[in-house]
């Protein structure tokens, strides 16, 4: 099976669409040889006049130059590239970094803009939350669902004028989705071409503050955004990120002079240590935090409810779509976290029990704070839940010991993210283990 290469922006791609199809089909009797294997995208120095079909589809982040000296690797999401792996720092470090200093993440996250005079009325059609309560200056978390409850992607809402909202959604077709389900609104639907990237980690706000010319780290809450001046342009700019780590995200729009804004935030940055980072910063923080990936820990076969996110679901609203199929659906939750004694769980179905397969590990990584595996699981049936002691495949090809736990893993009133927990770890804090 050969993959062609495309240039994209002075890159080539290897399409493997038709590889993933593959994989599809057969993944039920791989041969041996792939199990183990990824496959990533690299960019590559563009050799002539080529085609460049796949742009459109994968579009990159206007600020990808910043990572190409520490050789980038990158997957496919919501559409665009997303850096999966970047040479400038082990995973570990990665995460430290996240959680004692500061990163730079240029994200995947896609937003679109919906607009009109029905704007709202069609994202009460499209979310189970009640769209009414996100005022302007603020974000909202949000999912959409199928008519039969499952989940189509999660995102961030932000309502930016009283008929303006803005998604960024997570991997998942909600532009299809919206079009689908607007047929007799007053509504227009539209990429506004904004990218995002994330400033995580407790030196975030002391950075911020030094950027701007107006200081808002005294007023500022969690899930607040505003537009603000920086380097005497307007930005708006998000509290909020996927680490659960103090931080903040910049939406930079066509408008903005973003190569200037991007060095900025770098060379500044790197003065407190801040580092570029891959998804390696992320997984680990967001796993422990109880984030879940979309298409991972969730997807079209799960409903809000089965993967812990029913307290996002307002059954006493007006119908939205999947509202029945959720009214009747089992209310009782089957994702859960797990921590790994000494190993890193492989995703899959490898959580056993009794040596029987109850359910699958949807995310994992290894947890340099906590001093072990942890990952996030969806069981079989829900009559199992935190304290269970169960069995798990790990990455090493062994069998070890686990045991299931609430999410959050720790900081269970979120006082990290809320800038309300101001300590930050110099040391690890293992996992005291299973009990006997």
């Amino acid at each position: 099976m050969q993959s062609k290469v495309v240039p994209i922006l002075g890159f080539h791609i290897n399409d493997i669409t038709g590889l993933k199809f593959s994989f599809n089909l057969i993944k039920n009797s791989m041969h041996k040889s792939l199990r183990n294997i990824r496959f990533s995208i690299k960019p590559q120095r563009a050799e002539g006049d080529r085609p460049v079909e796949l742009a459109r589809t994968m579009s990159i982040h206007p600020l990808t130059y910043q990572e190409l000296p520490y050789d980038p690797e990158y997957s496919h999401y919501a559409g665009r590239l997303t850096t999966e792996k970047l040479s400038n720092a082990t995973p570990d470090e990665q995460y430290w970094k996240t959680k004692q200093e500061i990163i730079l993440r240029h994200t995947g996250e896609h937003p679109y803009e919906i607009s009109g005079p029905d704007a709202l009325k069609l994202l009460q059609r499209i979310f189970p939350r009640d769209i009414s309560k996100v005022k302007k200056g603020r974000c909202s978390y949000q999912f959409a669902c199928y008519h039969d409850g499952g989940i189509i992607t999660d995102g961030l809402l932000l309502r930016i004028d009283d008929n303006c909202y803005w998604f960024a959604q997570a991997d998942g077709d909600m532009l299809s989705w919206y079009k689908a389900n607007s047929e007799g609104l007053d509504v227009e639907i539209k990429e506004p071409n904004v990218f995002v990237s994330q400033i995580q980690g407790p030196k975030s706000m002391e950075l911020l503050n030094h950027l701007i010319d107006e200081p808002i780290a005294n007023t500022w809450k969690y899930f607040d955004w505003v537009e603000i001046t920086m380097a005497n342009e307007k930005v708006i700019i998000s509290r909020t990120g996927f680490t659960n780590e103090l931080g903040w995200e910049i939406y930079f729009r066509p408008e903005n002079n973003i190569e200037k804004l991007g060095d900025l935030i770098l060379e500044e940055g790197k003065k407190m240590g801040m580092i570029i980072t891959a998804t390696p910063s992320f997984r680990g923080r967001r796993i422990e935090a109880g984030l879940l990936s979309a298409g991972q820990d969730f997807s079209n076969e799960t409903n809000p409810f089965s993967v812990g996110l029913g307290r996002f679901v307002d059954l006493e609203k007006d119908n939205f779509i999947g509202k029945k199929a959720l009214i009747n659906a089992d209310k009782e939750c089957r994702s859960w976290g797990i921590r790994v004694v000494d190993g890193i769980a492989k995703k899959g179905r490898s959580i056993k029990l009794n040596n029987q397969c109850i359910g699958k590990v949807t995310s994992s990584t290894w947890s340099p704070y906590q001093v072990c595996g942890v990952g996030i699981v969806l069981l079989d049936k829900s009559d199992l839940g935190p304290e269970t002691v169960v069995d798990v495949e790990c990455t090493d090809e062994k069998i070890h010991k686990a045991q299931l736990c609430k999410l959050p893993m720790y900081d269970q009133k979120g006082e990290i993210v809320r800038g309300i927990d101001k300590k930050i770890p110099t040391k690890a804090e293992p996992w005291i283990g299973i009990k006997s």
